[in-house]
C-alpha cells in the first residue's frame, strides 16, 4: 500500500541539532511543510554528500517554509560524533534524528530488517502531516537537493491551486495544466 496522502504515524525521538540534543515528534512535521529523508548510516560514503547537498540548499528550503529532518538508524550520539569529525557533516544545521530502534524507519516503510538500516528514502509532508511525495533510491544512488526543491515547490503550488497540475519538468512560474475533458488526447 502506498503511503501517499497518509498521515505520518506517531513517533518520538532524539535528534542532534546545532550542538544540542532535542526531542522530535510527529507533531514537529505538522503545521508547515517538511522533508524527512532517510539514509543508511553515519560515517559512510554517499550519505555525507547528500546531507551536505541538502545543507547547501537549506536556506532555499527554509525560504519556502520547509523544514528538513535527516534520519538514520544511528543514535543521536553517533550523529554528534559524525558532526564533530566530518568536514561535510560539520556544516549541518538541520535536525539529524536518531532511530536506533527502527521505529521511524518502519513507520515510513524504509526499514531493511535484514541489516537494521534504512533505505535512502525521501518524504515530503504537507502542513496537515500527510505525505505528498515519496522517492526511494538504491543504496549507492545519491539524491539531488535541487530536484527535491523543485518537487516541493510543485507540491506547494498544487496544494494552493486545487484543480491544477504541474507537468513534467515544471518550474516555479511556468504554466500548469487544468485537467479537463478538453485536454484528453491533446497533450
Amino acid at each position: 500500500m502506498s503511503l501517499i496522502n497518509t498521515e505520518v504515524k506517531p513517533f518520538k525521538a532524539t535528534a542532534f541539532k546545532n550542538g544540542k540534543f532535542i526531542e522530535v515528534t510527529d507533531a514537529d512535521l505538522k503545521g508547515g511543510w517538511s522533508v524527512v529523508f532517510f539514509y543508511p548510516a553515519d560515517f559512510t560514503f554517499v550519505c555525507p554528500t547528500e546531507l551536505e547537498d541538502l545543507q547547501d540548499s537549506y536556506a532555499a528550503f527554509q525560504k519556502i517554509g520547509v523544514e528538513l529532518f535527516a534520519v538514520s538508524t544511528d543514535t543521536h550520539f553517533s550523529h554528534k560524533a559524525w558532526h564533530d569529525t566530518s568536514p561535510a557533516i560539520s556544516k549541518i544545521t538541520y535536525a539529524m534524528i536518531g532511530d536506533p530502534t527502527g521505529t521511524i524507519s518502519r513507520n515510513f516503510d524504509v526499514y531493511i530488517e535484514a541489516v537494521g538500516l534504512a533505505d535512502r528514502g525521501t518524504f515530503v509532508i504537507d502542513p496537515a502531516g500527510k505525505i505528498q511525495i515519496i522517492e526511494l533510491n538504491a543504496e549507492g544512488v545519491g539524491r539531488d537537493a535541487s530536484e527535491l526543491l523543485r518537487k516541493v515547490k510543485a507540491a506547494q503550488y498544487i496544494a494552493a491551486h486545487p484543480g491544477e497540475a504541474c507537468p513534467a519538468k515544471w518550474k516555479e512560474g511556468e504554466a500548469t495544466l487544468a485537467p479537463s475533458l478538453d485536454l484528453v488526447g491533446k497533450i
